[in-house]
């Protein structure tokens, strides 16, 4: 692996699936990030000076042991938290101190969630799980199935829309989570342990879909503590003790010449 500084470049085949702008300025921007919490009369920085530049277009995974600040960068990224101090550019944006219901947008118009557990609503179809963010953002309903029943395609459930999630295997629920993820065309995908509640084959299915949407320029943040997930990626940022401890390039990544097809 080679080291790379902070602006690096993505694999340049798109501009991101969020606003469709072009810019020269980079999709995500952090500038000396710092968050604190008050544990009794502790401090503990949990973030402590993170700097870095992330392109459209790029994949990337998280890495760090447990209270290296990976969790916490994750959520600052997500616009989950905002940080103590230091700035976050998304999409030209300076979301470092916005209101809640200011963020709460944010999330809903520019990062798509995949999470571990999935988090679908169990009593209701695929359709209807993969459309939720369209609906918290006022789309019409015809539209809003329309662009769900495509995100489900893409990901290779075209056939299992009207599926609950108890009728479907977990790498299923998952490929379900990533469509909810992708139908609002987010800026970012961001993925927290995507394959941990998932056997090897299935996580591997999952890697496989993540590099497809890679290819197709979308750009992803996968946090993991995997090391053998974390080589799918193009760039590993690893964190340790809040600080950015490595930002380095992946030299083989383990798809990268692999003919990719989501069935």
């Amino acid at each position: 692996m080679e080291p790379t500084n902070a602006a690096s470049t993505g694999n340049g085949t798109g501009n991101g699936t969020g606003n469709g702008r072009t810019t020269n300025r980079a999709l995500i921007e952090v500038r000396n990030l710092k968050k604190r919490y008050q544990m009794g009369s502790e401090e503990v920085w949990a973030l402590d000076g993170v700097s870095l530049d992330i392109e459209r277009g790029e994949y990337i995974a998280i890495m760090g042991p447990s209270g290296s600040g990976k969790s916490t960068f994750m959520n600052m990224i997500g616009c989950l938290d905002t940080p103590t101090s230091g700035t976050y550019h998304l999409n030209e944006r300076d979301v470092s101190e916005l209101s809640d219901d200011d963020l709460a947008e944010i999330r809903n118009r520019e990062i798509g969630f995949v999470f571990q557990t999935f988090n679908l609503l169990p009593r209701v179809d695929c359709l209807r799980n993969a459309e939720l963010p369209l609906i918290y953002a006022g789309m019409p309903r015809s539209q809003r199935q329309e662009r769900a029943a495509e995100a489900l395609r893409r990901v290779g459930l075209g056939d299992r829309i009207d599926h609950k999630p108890n009728e479907l295997s977990g790498g299923q629920r998952q490929r379900v989570a990533t469509a909810r993820a992708l139908v609002n065309h987010p800026s970012i995908i961001l993925a927290d342990e995507p394959t941990g509640n998932l056997d090897t084959e299935t996580g591997n299915e999952i890697m496989m879909l993540f590099e497809s949407l890679y290819r197709q320029g979308n750009t992803l943040l996968v946090v993991t503590h995997e090391p053998d997930i974390a080589q799918h990626a193009r760039r590993i940022l690893h964190l340790r003790d809040g600080k950015l401890e490595r930002d380095v390039r992946v030299d083989d990544p383990v798809l990268a010449g692999a003919d990719v097809e989501i069935a």
